[in-house]
Parts: C-alpha cells; sequence; structure tokens
C-alpha cells in the first residue's frame, strides 16, 4: 500500500514523464520519443529497486546502520570455537562468549533495531534475565565452562530473536 505523501510523488514523477515524453515527440520525432521512453523506463526501475533496498548494503547506496562494532560476524571457526568453549578452563570467555555476543548483536541490530552495547537494558529485556548474564557485555564472563544445556539455550534464544 502506498501512502498518501508517497502517491503524490508518484504522480507527480508520471506527469513530468508524460510532459517530457510529448516534449520529446513533438521535438524529436518517433524516435526521439521511442528513446526517452527507454531512459525513462530504465530510470524508473532503477529507482525502485534503489527504493525497494536491493543492493543496498553490498554496493554502498544508503548508509549502514552502525548498531555493530568494525567485525561483522562469521561463521568460520565456530567448530573450533564450541571445542574450546566446551573443553577450556576459560574457553567460554576468551573464545566463544565474544563470538556470541557477535551474533547477538547482530540479531538485535537486525530484527529489532537495539544496540547490544548502547542499549543493554533493551537488550536483556528481548533476551531474557536467565540467558542476559552469559552474553551481558557489561559483566565479566562467568568463570570456566559454559554447561552444554546454557550453550544450548543461548543459541536456542538466539534463533528465536
Amino acid at each position: 500500500m502506498i501512502a498518501g505523501s508517497s502517491r503524490h510523488t508518484l504522480l507527480v514523477l508520471g506527469a513530468f514523464a508524460a510532459g517530457t515524453e510529448a516534449a520529446l515527440a513533438l521535438a524529436g520525432g518517433l524516435a526521439a520519443a521511442g528513446t526517452g521512453a527507454v531512459l525513462l523506463t530504465a530510470v524508473a526501475l532503477l529507482t525502485a529497486r534503489y527504493a525497494a533496498g536491493f543492493d543496498s548494503q553490498d554496493l554502498g547506496y544508503r548508509r549502514p546502520v552502525r548498531l555493530l562494532g568494525s567485525r561483522t560476524p562469521r561463521l568460520g571457526d565456530w567448530g573450533r570455537a564450541v571445542a574450546q568453549g566446551m573443553s577450556a578452563e576459560n574457553g567460554y570467555t576468551h573464545t566463544l562468549r565474544p563470538g556470541i555476543q557477535r551474533l547477538y548483536a547482530a540479531r538485535l541490530a537486525e530484527r529489532h533495531g537495539i544496540s547490544l552495547t548502547a542499549q543493554p537494558d533493551r537488550a536483556a529485556a528481548v533476551v531474557g534475565p536467565e540467558l542476559w548474564p552469559w552474553i551481558d557485555p557489561r559483566r565479566p564472563a562467568p568463570e570456566g565452562t559454559i554447561p552444554p544445556q546454557v550453550l544450548r539455550a543461548v543459541i536456542d534464544r538466539l534463533d528465536g530473536l
């Protein structure tokens, strides 16, 4: 559904395009009108694609939302990170927790518009009080390894966000 302001803008642009086509047909004949129609169609399609947001992140047409830190979360070394987080004495603190925090930051920013570090109270409300201590960026991580059932719950909650 198109809002009233957008509808008015589309009507003005459509009238302008029709006027331009008429002027091209009068000044240059059928060839100029055909060329103008092709160009107007191409501009309209590119504008619609831009407005819909396609490729806006990849090509930098729009300024990205800066709710995340500098690194984008990746899935590259998760097998090793989980194994080390489950077995090493402080593996969760040094290896697994930072990766999980980045994933939570990405999901909260993407789906809820919440910054994990700048809006921790809102993030805690979305994540839930039982799992928040495991990813809370304001407090140190719990010592030792993470119990498997807690890790499963943290991942399930991340998937459900």
